[in-house]
């Protein structure tokens, strides 16, 4: 019973100084935070702007790649949610951050808006902001199979 007191003990002793060790090496990195957002609509009419008979798109795929400070292609890919926003986001290291980045839209999965318009076919940005700030990428739109009477 001693002997597994004793051997608690060193193995308390060994986690707090392993922990310790972590600590003092992850504070020697600078991290950095950064967000990448956009929407994804229909555009009902075909008229490259978005009004008020356009709708967004749920589930819409986009892909986005980026480049980092340090040379290394990171590849994201990400889906519209019910407000027809996507959102990527990244923490690391500050030498490795986003340096330029590629957005395109991949594909629409709504039943009757499925033809990409080529106004915003493949963004490319630089990525400017700040640890903590995000970039917003103009919108992509896609276009019905078939243009209302309305329009």
């Amino acid at each position: 019973m001693e002997l597994e007191k004793k051997r608690v003990l060193i193995i308390m002793k060994i986690c707090v100084v392993v922990y310790v060790l972590m600590v003092i090496l992850c504070c020697g990195v600078e991290g950095w935070t950064g967000e990448i957002h956009g929407r994804v609509v229909c555009d009902v009419c075909k008229d490259s702007s978005i009004g008020p008979e356009d709708h967004v798109l749920e589930g819409a795929e986009v892909a986005i790649l980026c480049l980092t400070k340090s040379g290394e292609v990171l590849n994201y890919q990400a889906f519209t949610n019910a407000k027809g926003t996507y959102t990527v986001a990244e923490t690391m290291p500050e030498s490795e951050r986003w340096d330029v980045c590629l957005a395109r839209p991949i594909n629409s999965y709504h039943n009757e808006c499925t033809h990409h318009s080529n106004a915003n076919k493949n963004v490319k940005f630089t990525y400017m902001p700040p640890s903590g700030y995000s970039h917003t990428v103009r919108p992509f739109l896609y276009h019905p199979t078939n243009v209302p009477m309305y329009c």
